[in-house]
């Protein structure tokens, strides 16, 4: 059975479509099931922001064919590990939540980096490219410390 992850920002076009394709291309597919989704369902069925596409490529891995979707209650019985982008976007999540083991799965990702410290990975969709890349460069050292961690 596969380990499920699922990364989760507010649109699910920029931050955790990279998170979800960062992630996905440092474990093993045949043991690990990596997916994103966003807590507004702005964008359901849209195509990942051209930027983070763009910056996917740039790291050498293709974010084109995901489609965004907007989280339900139901991942929670789908998923075992669900990360936010922000605080905003936790607190939606865990609004869902109906049992202490699902807000158990329910982790700020950043905190992988710095534990218990709740950084938020900032939205770059109204700034440049240059705030993608740092969302990639934010979001590719938490992947790399989670997925040692559960290799």
């Amino acid at each position: 059975m596969k380990t499920k992850i699922l990364m989760v920002c507010l649109g699910n076009i920029c931050r955790s479509p990279l998170a979800e394709g960062i992630l996905a291309s440092k474990l093993d597919p045949t043991k690990f099931l990596v997916d994103s989704a966003g807590t507004a369902g702005y964008h359901a069925g849209e195509l990942p922001d051209r930027r983070s596409i763009a910056t996917a490529r740039q790291h050498g891995f293709d974010i084109s064919y995901q489609r965004s979707r907007k989280f339900v209650r139901n991942d929670f019985q789908t998923f075992d590990y669900i990360f936010a982008m922000d605080q905003s976007n936790y607190n939606n999540i865990l609004s869902l939540a109906e049992t202490e083991a699902d807000r158990k799965k329910v982790h700020m990702i950043l905190n992988q980096i710095s534990p218990n410290s709740n950084a938020e990975v900032p939205d770059p969709y109204y700034g440049g490219d240059q705030g993608f890349e740092n969302v990639y460069q934010m979001l590719d050292e938490a992947c790399s410390i989670f997925a040692e961690k559960i290799s």
